[in-house]
C-alpha cells in the first residue's frame, strides 16, 4: 500500500512539472494547455502502449506450438504461470535480440503482453526463465505496465516541452530579458527532475514485481540467479533498439542500456545486488 501511494504521488509530481513548464511558457493559458496535452497523451498511451512498444522492438507473437523447443518451453511456462497467478493469459512475444532481457506491456491484465529476447532463452536455464517471466506477470497483475507507460510518456513530453520553453525564452530578446535565463533553467532542471521521478517510480515497482514474481513461481532463488546472469551478460551485449529508445529502458527487468552514451546518468532500476539480497531473504523466510 505504501509503494502504491508513493507511485501515485510521484506521478502527480511528474504531471505538476509538466503543467509548471506550460505555465512558464504561457501563464495560466499555457498551464491549461499543458494539462490538456498531458491528459491527451495519457489517453493515447492507455489505448496504444502495448502496440507501440512491441512494434518498436519488432516483437513476434509465439505460442506453445512453436517449432523451436526453447520458445515452445518459454510459451508453455508463461501459460502455466499465468494459471498459477489466476490471471488472464497475456499475449506472448519473442524479440530477436542477443541481449538477455524481458519486459511486460499493456493497459491492464486483460490487454497485456510479455516479451523475452532470444538471448534470454539461450543464456538462462528453464528454471531461471520461469523466474523472470513470473516477475513480468507480477508487473501485469499489479498493473505496473500502465503506470510505467504513463510515466515514460509524461517524462518524454517534459523534455520536449522544456526544449520548447528554452527556445521560446531565448528568442524573445529584449522583450523578455529574463526569459532566456528562465527558459535555460527550465530546459536543464525540468528533465532532470522528471528523470529522478521516473527513476523513483520504476525502482519501487521493480521490488514489488520481484516479490510478486517469487510468489507466483514459488522459487525466489531462481529469479535471484536470473538477475545475476542477466546483468552480467547485458553489460557486454548492446541492445540497439533500447539505445535508440532510452525512454523504454525502465520496462525491462534489467536496464538494457549499455552506458555508451549518457543514457545511464539516472538508472531506472534498483541495484541488482539489493534485489538479489531481498529475494534471498524471502527465500529464507519461505523455508523457515
Amino acid at each position: 500500500m505504501r509503494n502504491t501511494l508513493r507511485t501515485f504521488t510521484l506521478l502527480a509530481a511528474l504531471t505538476a512539472i509538466f503543467v509548471g513548464i506550460g505555465y512558464s511558457m504561457g501563464g495560466p493559458n499555457g498551464m491549461i494547455i499543458a494539462f490538456g496535452l498531458a491528459v491527451a497523451m495519457n489517453a493515447f498511451s492507455y489505448w496504444n502502449s502495448d502496440k507501440i512498444v512491441l512494434k518498436m522492438y519488432r516483437a513476434q507473437a509465439v505460442d506453445a506450438s512453436h517449432p523451436d523447443p526453447l520458445v515452445r518451453n518459454y510459451a508453455s511456462d508463461v501459460i502455466e504461470l499465468a494459471g498459477r497467478a489466476q490471471m488472464p493469459l497475456p499475449k506472448i512475444y519473442i524479440i530477436d535480440q542477443d541481449q538477455p532481457n524481458a519486459f511486460a506491456t499493456g493497459r491492464n491484465p486483460d490487454h497485456a503482453a510479455v516479451a523475452a529476447t532470444r538471448g534470454l532463452l539461450r543464456m538462462l536455464d528453464r528454471r531461471e526463465i520461469r523466474g523472470v517471466m513470473a516477475h513480468e506477470l507480477a508487473h501485469v497483475k499489479h498493473r505496473d505496465t500502465l503506470t510505467m507507460t504513463v510515466t515514460a510518456t509524461i517524462a518524454g513530453a517534459i523534455s520536449t516541452l522544456a526544449n520548447l520553453a528554452a527556445f521560446s525564452g531565448a528568442s524573445s530578446n529584449g522583450e523578455r530579458r529574463g526569459g532566456g535565463l528562465l527558459g535555460l533553467m527550465v530546459m536543464i532542471l525540468a528533465p532532470i527532475a522528471a528523470a529522478l521521478v521516473q527513476m523513483a517510480i520504476s525502482r519501487s515497482r521493480e521490488y514489488e514485481a520481484d516479490r510478486g514474481g517469487a510468489e507466483i513461481s514459488g522459487d525466489p532463488e531462481a529469479l535471484a540467479s536470473a538477475l545475476r546472469k542477466i546483468e552480467a551478460y547485458a553489460r557486454g551485449v548492446p541492445n540497439p533498439d533500447a539505445e535508440a529508445n532510452p525512454a523504454t529502458s525502465h520496462m525491462f527487468i534489467i536496464n538494457p542500456l549499455s552506458g555508451q552514451g549518457m543514457d545511464n546518468l539516472f538508472s531506472t532500476h534498483p541495484s541488482t545486488a539489493n534485489r538479489v539480497a531481498a529475494l534471498m531473504d524471502l527465500s529464507d523466510q519461505t523455508r523457515a
